[in-house]
C-alpha cells in the first residue's frame, strides 16, 4: 500500500502525518493550519511511518528547546522547514534502500472548498471508531467490519475516508503493520564510546547510519525478524517484509496498514490515584496477605448462589479480592487459579465473570481450542442469559460483533488491543497457547491498563510455580475435586517399552494382570502411548489377547491426531461400545468418563513431561460414582517426570487433607 507522506505547520510547531485518504487530511486540516506540504510521490506505507516517526521527533525536540538554538516553540522559517522535510525523508529513503528510486519533489497545498459530504464523513467515521474499539486489525478486515456497519447506510462514503477521518480525530491509531523496533544498544568504552558521541551531535541529516540497526517487528503478534520474510510486493513495488507468525490470520506486511481502536477513557480519578500514590503501593507481601485472607460471608454467598464447593468457594472468593483490589494497589496483574484436575474450574470463573459485566465491564475466556470453546458456549449462555456474548473461533460467523463477555480461541486475541477488563486464559499450558510466544503477547495487549489476566490450570508451567513460591504471583489452589475424594496416585509397572513387547507380539504378564483387572470392575480403559505410529500395532496386539482380557475384539479401538474419525470414536468410547481406547495426548485433557482407568505406556518418553503425565492421569477418578480410579505408569525405567508428577499429585492431597476438603468418611 502507498499513502501521501506529508507535514503541516502551525504558530509554534510542525507536525508529519501519512495519509490514506489524501482529500480528507486537506479538508481536516484546512483552517487548522498555517501552511501545509506534501511529496508528490506517494511513497509505501512502512516508509511513510518511519520518516513520519523521525519528523515528528525532529520537531518534537526543536518545540521543547532541545533543537537548533535551545529555544522553547521555536517558529521556523517557511523555507528552512520544508528542507528540512526533504532531508529527513531523504534519510528515511535511505534506510528503505529507496534513495534511487523516491522523488524528493514537495508541493505547498492550496486550500479548497469543503467536502460536499463532510457531515456524512463525520457520521461515518465516528460509527467506523466505535466498531473498532479495542480492535487491532488490517485493512481488509477493517473492510469486512465496515460493510457490516456504517456502509450500510453511507455506501458513497470511502471507507478509507472514513477510517483516515477518525484517526485525525484521535479516534484510532493508524501505523505499518511491521516496523522497526529498536534494540537495547551494549555499553561502549574507548574510542568507540566517543565515535558515538560525536555521531549522536552530528545534525540528523549528516550523521552515518545508526550503528545499532532497528529490527523489524509486527505490531499485531510481536513476532521479530525471525519470523519475518521479505519478498517483492506488488502492492508498494518493493521487496516487502511480511510476518508468517500470524499469516493464517492475514498477511501482516510493512506496507499493509494496521488499524488500532483507542480504547475508551478510564475513570480519570482512578488514573490521577495511580501516579500520585505509586510510592505508596503496598508489597507483594501485604497483598499477598490481603488477597489470601478468606472471607466467609462472601464464600458463604457463592456457595449458595452457584453451588460451589467449600474448596471452590474458597478459591473464587480470593480472585473475587484480587479483581476487586484497586488496579495502582496491585503488585501484578495477573493471578493465577490452581486447580487439580476435575476440580470444576468452569464453575469458578462465574462469580470473576459477574463482578466484571455487573460493572459494565468486558470480560474475554479464551481457550487454545476450538472444541472447548464450543463446549463452553451453551455453559456460558445459561449461566449468563442476559449478557450479549460473542463467540469467536477460525470460521466464526460472529467474528466482527461486540458484546460484552467474549468466547474465543487464542489465535483471535490478535484482533483486539486494550478491550478487556478480565481476560481469563483457560487450559494455559495446552497446545498451541504454551510456549508461542506470539499467543502470549496477543492475550498481553487485548487486557487494557486496568484490567486483570486470570490464568486457569491443573498443570501451570514451571516459571508461575517458581514465581507463587517466590511469592511474586499471587494465586489460590483448589487441591481437590468437587466429590471430595483424593486424586488417585498412579502406581508403577516396570515393563518392556512398547516398541519391544508389540514387536515381539506378546503383553508382559505385570500389564496384563492390572487390565484384566480393569475390564472386570466394569472400567472404560484409557491406555496412552507416545506415537500416533504406534497405536495401530498395539490395537492388533490387545485385540489378540482380547480372549484372556474378557473382552470383545471389536471393543478394543484405537484413535489419535491422525484419525479423521476420532470425535465418533470418542462418542462411541462415551457411550461405551468401546472399552478400552489406545491413544496418544490428544485425549490428555477434555474427556470425562465417569469411570475410568488409565494405564500410560512409555511413561519414562520424553514427550510425556510432568504436566503431561498429570494430566493424563487426571482422567481417573473424576466422577462421584467412581471417585477412585487407577492410573498406572508402565516403563521400563523411573524418570523425574514421573517422581515430579507423583509428587505434584501427593502434595495436592495432603494440603486438601490439611485444609479439611476431604469428606469425613475418608
Amino acid at each position: 500500500m502507498k499513502v501521501v507522506l506529508y507535514a503541516v505547520r502551525g504558530e509554534t510547531s510542525m507536525m508529519a502525518f501519512f495519509s490514506i485518504a489524501w482529500e480528507v487530511d486537506k479538508e481536516f486540516w484546512n483552517g487548522r493550519a498555517i501552511e501545509m506540504i506534501r511529496l508528490k510521490q506517494p511513497v509505501p506505507l512502512g516508509m511513510a511511518d518511519y520518516a513520519r516517526k523521525k519528523l515528528n521527533e525532529r520537531w518534537d525536540q526543536d518545540a521543547s528547546g532541545l533543537g537548533k538554538g535551545g529555544k522553547k516553540g521555536v517558529k521556523a522559517p517557511s523555507n528552512e522547514w520544508i528542507e528540512e522535510f526533504r532531508q529527513i525523508v531523504q534519510r528515511a529513503g535511505d534506510h528503505y534502500l529507496l534513495s534511487g528510486y523516491l522523488d524528493l519533489a514537495t508541493e505547498r497545498i492550496q486550500w479548497s472548498a469543503y467536502l460536499s459530504n463532510a457531515s456524512d464523513l463525520t457520521e461515518v467515521a465516528r460509527s467506523i471508531a466505535i466498531q473498532l474499539t479495542g480492535r487491532s486489525l488490517l485493512k481488509e478486515e477493517a473492510y469486512q467490519l465496515f460493510a457490516e456497519g456504517a456502509q450500510k447506510r453511507y455506501a458513497s462514503i470511502d471507507p478509507l475516508a472514513a477510517i483516515q477521518y477518525a484517526a485525525l480525530n484521535g479516534a484510532l491509531q493508524l501505523t505499518a503493520a511491521v516496523a522497526p523496533q529498536p534494540l537495547a544498544a551494549p555499553p561502549l568504552r574507548g574510542f568507540r564510546a566517543w565515535v558515538e558521541r560525536l555521531r549522536a551531535a552530528l545534525p540528523f541529516g549528516l550523521a552515518a547510519a545508526p550503528r545499532h540497526a532497528q529490527d523489524l517487528a509486527c505490531r499485531r503478534c510481536g513476532s521479530g525478524p525471525n519470523k519475518l520474510r521479505r519478498t517483492a510486493c506488488a502492492a508498494c513495488g518493493q521487496a516487502c517484509a511480511y510476518c508468517e507468525a500470524c499469516l493464517t490470520m492475514g498477511r501482516s506486511r510493512e506496507c499493509e496498514l494496521l488499524i488500532i481502536g483507542v480504547p475508551p477513557a478510564r475513570a480519570s480519578a482512578e488514573s490521577k490515584v495511580s501516579r500520585t500514590r505509586s510510592s505508596q503501593a503496598p508489597t507483594r507481601d501485604s497483598l499477598s496477605h490481603k488477597v489470601s485472607s478468606s472471607h466467609p460471608r462472601i464464600a458463604n454467598e457463592l456457595a449458595l448462589r452457584w453451588g460451589l464447593s467449600e474448596a471452590q468457594s474458597a478459591a473464587a472468593t480470593q480472585a473475587l479480592l484480587f479483581l476487586n483490589t484497586p488496579f495502582h494497589e496491585r503488585a501484578s496483574h495477573t493471578f493465577l487459579l490452581w486447580a487439580v484436575t476435575g476440580a470444576g474450574k468452569t464453575e469458578m470463573i462465574f462469580p470473576l465473570l459477574e463482578a466484571v459485566l455487573a460493572r459494565g465491564g468486558r470480560a474475554l475466556v479464551a481457550t487454545p481450542r476450538r472444541d472447548v470453546v464450543l463446549e463452553l458456549e451453551p455453559r456460558l449462555a445459561k449461566a449468563f442469559p442476559d449478557q450479549e456474548r460473542v463467540v469467536l473461533y477460525g470460521g466464526s460467523s460472529e467474528r466482527w460483533k461486540t458484546g460484552q463477555l467474549t468466547l474465543a480461541t487464542t489465535h483471535q486475541l490478535l484482533r483486539f488491543q486494550e478491550a478487556f477488563d478480565l481476560v481469563l486464559i483457560d487450559e494455559l499450558d495446552a497446545f498451541p497457547y504454551h510456549n508461542d510466544p506470539m499467543l502470549h503477547f496477543a492475550a498481553d495487549k487485548c487486557r487494557n491498563k486496568t484490567g486483570c489476566t486470570l490464568y486457569l490450570s491443573a498443570t501451570p508451567p514451571l516459571p508461575l510455580q517458581r514465581a507463587v513460591a517466590k511469592g511474586n504471583l499471587v494465586s489460590a489452589r483448589v487441591p481437590v475435586r468437587y466429590h471430595g475424594h483424593p486424586l488417585p496416585v498412579p502406581g508403577r509397572l516396570v515393563i518392556p517399552s512398547v516398541t519391544q513387547f508389540t514387536g515381539k507380539q506378546r503383553i508382559p504378564a505385570k500389564l496384563l494382570k492390572p487390565l484384566r483387572r480393569s475390564v472386570q470392575r466394569g472400567a472404560q480403559i484409557f491406555l496412552f502411548v507416545p506415537y500416533v505410529k504406534q497405536v495401530e500395532p498395539t490395537v492388533r496386539l490387545l485385540r489378540r489377547y482380547a480372549s484372556q482380557l474378557n473382552i470383545e475384539p471389536d471393543s478394543i479401538s484405537g484413535t489419535s491426531s491422525k484419525d479423521s474419525e476420532r470425535s465418533d470414536r470418542v462418542v462411541a468410547f462415551r457411550k461405551q461400545i468401546i472399552q478400552l481406547l489406545v491413544t496418544t495426548t490428544i485425549l490428555e485433557r477434555g474427556v470425562t468418563i465417569p469411570k475410568s482407568d488409565v494405564y500410560i505406556l512409555d511413561a519414562h518418553n520424553r514427550l510425556f513431561d510432568a504436566a503431561s503425565l498429570v494430566q493424563m492421569s487426571g482422567r481417573a477418578g473424576r466422577s462421584a460414582v467412581d471417585p477412585r480410579g487407577f492410573v498406572y505408569y508402565g516403563a521400563p525405567m523411573w524418570t523425574l517426570s514421573q517422581r515430579s508428577s507423583i509428587r505434584q499429585i501427593r502434595g495436592m492431597n495432603s494440603l486438601a487433607k490439611r485444609q479439611g476438603y476431604f469428606k469425613d468418611s475418608l
